[in-house]
């Protein structure tokens, strides 16, 4: 029961990590707009985002409801040593949330709202990162290595988003807009995922993982480059997955490096049997309701 749990966590850490991370991108690309169609880029980014965004952070929810219910210490731990990247990481949430919905719907003072937007959404998967970082290897969240994967999870977080700007753009010079900013920021993620491997305490990433990756990544520069956007968008999701997949797997059975264990934190079992089915009966109304919701929202005015 631990290890399902767990995995249903890491499961949910990818989900945000594709879904609410294309949002993230998308922000970040919002913020660096340029060029003559900047007014178009920032449109494209409002369109793909607009309906359906919020809904990813249910993800999120997801994984704080099974780590304070069903590893409590270990919540508890979490919370007190990452206090400050994890209040900073929701100030960036709350806040560009709240900016893109004024943006959106408000009578003025967009110019500003939509800054902050963008600021926030580049700002929080750095944070996020920072977070990750320093739960693999227990030493302050401002170190070295956490900010190197909290700048690689920026990298990735906007090569998903434009990736998948690609297959949304209605034109074809959009396209190419965000299709030299996927490569742009493929070719980063790829730097600064080999940086954050040599400045690592310790392995965090299995070698196949690593070695898979390498492979992945260079099928998606060839996909942009060929301009096979279709096959470009799943190499992408693939990717982030297997790059979360591997940081669990190196992390295991650690939720906090070097003394918080999954079974030495886990809730007593009649709780764990308890949540387990909760959990089943949970994903039968969420998973329809996002389908619906992604079903009826993205494919408006197409």
């Amino acid at each position: 029961m631990i290890l399902t749990l767990a995995l249903v966590m890491l499961a949910a850490l990818v989900l945000y990590a594709v879904l609410a991370g294309a949002d993230f991108g998308g922000g970040a690309w919002d913020l660096f707009a340029a060029g003559p169609r900047a007014k178009a880029q920032r449109e494209l980014v409002s369109h793909a985002l607009a309906p359906v965004w919020e809904a990813n952070h249910v993800w999120l929810i997801l994984i704080v409801v099974i780590l304070f219910t069903a590893f409590p210490p270990a919540f508890a731990a979490l919370m007190t040593a990452l206090h400050a990247p994890l209040m900073l990481m929701l100030a960036g949430i709350v806040m560009r949330g709240s900016a893109f919905v004024f943006r959106q719907y408000g009578k003025s003072g967009n110019e500003m709202w939509g800054r902050v937007f963008a600021v926030a959404s580049t700002v929080t998967p750095v944070f996020l990162g920072m977070a990750l970082g320093a739960m693999s290897t227990g030493g302050a969240w401002h170190g070295v290595f956490p900010l190197c994967v909290g700048l690689f999870s920026l990298s990735l977080f906007a090569m998903v988003a434009a990736v998948f700007l690609t297959v949304e753009a209605p034109e074809r010079a959009l396209q190419d807009d965000f299709r030299l900013r996927a490569l742009g920021a493929a070719i980063v993620s790829a730097a600064l995922a080999a940086v954050t491997a040599f400045v690592a305490p310790r392995p965090f990433v299995p070698l196949p993982a690593a070695a898979s990756s390498v492979v992945l990544g260079a099928a998606l520069l060839g996909a942009l480059w060929l301009r096979r956007y279709g096959a470009a968008r799943p190499l992408a999701v693939a990717l982030v997955t297997l790059v979360v997949i591997g940081w669990g797997y190196g992390q295991y059975p650690y939720l906090l490096v070097p003394n918080v264990t999954l079974h030495a934190v886990a809730a007593p079992e009649p709780t764990l049997r308890l949540l387990l089915p909760t959990l089943g009966l949970g994903a039968l109304v969420l998973f329809p309701s996002l389908f619906w919701l992604m079903r009826v929202f993205k494919t408006v005015g197409r």
